[in-house]
């Protein structure tokens, strides 16, 4: 244990790496942002390098969390497997300890920690947001593709490897659509971000009258459609988008019902981009979970709420752990 100082945290994504100094109570006091460089480990490891230079300059800090989406081993240290970022057995920790020992002449705080980020995010929900209080937590980010942890009595489930909580690769549609991973059918094919924004190109390409709000969202290019698009698109009100919407939510149930047979939490919560569209989504992911759920009508069932700390909660929670709590 490290104790309670000022430590920094990472978060790594897809387009951007988001990095702050939090406190002990979750605060984040200062801020750096930079878009993702390139799919290169070591163009990433550089930008980490200077990031964590530029915060630790003006705080005194006792530890580095960096939150990575994909498999991070048990020593949480190397960066096993990223499905969305090209990187395979990266030893991450010890190439940025390199690195910002090389741009300040010592080393910052007393250890760098790398831990999976969606392990951070729902570190940062059970001590700080909408998971606070609950012993049986599971969290699942819904982004560019679906992230997920399990915090039962106050540890993080990491599994015997360190890989536990990849959620998003339960096959839910046996010889399904193709997914990033290699498989088919994976959970994150049908509630992701990438699925909304996928369904919502379908029907821009078509031509379907239903199809103008998404279109004039995406300046009229049927290839611009995102899932942001539709999201914005639906909150709007617009029935094509809500329906895309309110499919993915149904998906979503359909894969909380089976973690809950299989975990049975007191609570889930949903984060990620894609919880930014509200009840529109979570509203049919309960009512299919409840269709769904094993032992139906003769079960306590978990709450499923909107996470609280939203883009926030990967760099959070990753400092947060870089403590030694979790």
């Amino acid at each position: 244990m490290i104790g309670d100082g000022l430590a920094i945290g990472i978060d790594i994504g897809g387009t951007k790496v988001a990095a702050g100094v939090v406190d002990a109570q979750g605060r984040v006091v200062a801020r750096a942002r930079r878009d993702t460089p390139t799919r290169s480990p070591q163009a990433v490891e550089d930008l980490i390098a200077e990031l964590v230079a530029e915060l630790s300059a003006h705080h005194d800090v006792v530890s580095v969390g960096i939150g990575a989406a994909g498999f991070v081993d048990a020593t949480r240290s190397t960066v096993v497997f990223s499905p969305h970022l090209a990187w395979r057995d990266e030893p991450l920790r010890e190439a940025v300890e390199m690195r910002v020992r090389a741009r300040l002449g010592r080393r910052v705080g007393r250890r760098t920690l790398v831990e999976n980020d969606a392990n951070a995010a729902a570190w940062a929900e059970y001590r700080f947001g909408a998971g606070r209080g609950e012993p049986r937590l599971v969290v699942i980010t819904l982004g560019t593709g679906i992230g997920g942890a399990v915090v039962n009595d106050g540890r993080l489930q990491r599994g015997r490897h360190g890989i536990a909580g990849e959620f998003g690769h339960m096959v839910l549609v046996p010889g399904g659509r193709r997914c990033e991973c290699g498989g088919r059918g994976c959970w994150e094919q049908y509630a992701s971000g990438n699925s909304i924004g996928r369904d919502g190109r379908e029907l821009a390409r078509g031509g379907s009258p239903f199809a103008h709000a998404l279109l004039a969202g995406a300046g009229g290019d049927p290839e611009a459609v995102r899932g942001p698009v539709v999201t914005a698109a639906a909150l709007a009100g617009d029935p094509a988008a809500v329906e895309v919407v309110e499919d993915t939510g149904r998906w979503l149930g359909t894969g909380i019902a089976n973690l809950a047979a299989a975990l049975d939490p007191g609570t889930f919560v949903i984060g990620g981009g894609v919880s930014d569209a509200g009840e529109l989504l979570l509203g049919p992911a309960r009512e299919e979970f409840r269709r769904t759920l094993t032992g139906r009508g003769h079960r306590p069932e978990a709450r499923i709420v909107r996470a609280r700390l939203g883009p926030d909660a990967g760099l959070v929670g990753a400092a947060d752990l870089s403590r030694g709590w979790g």
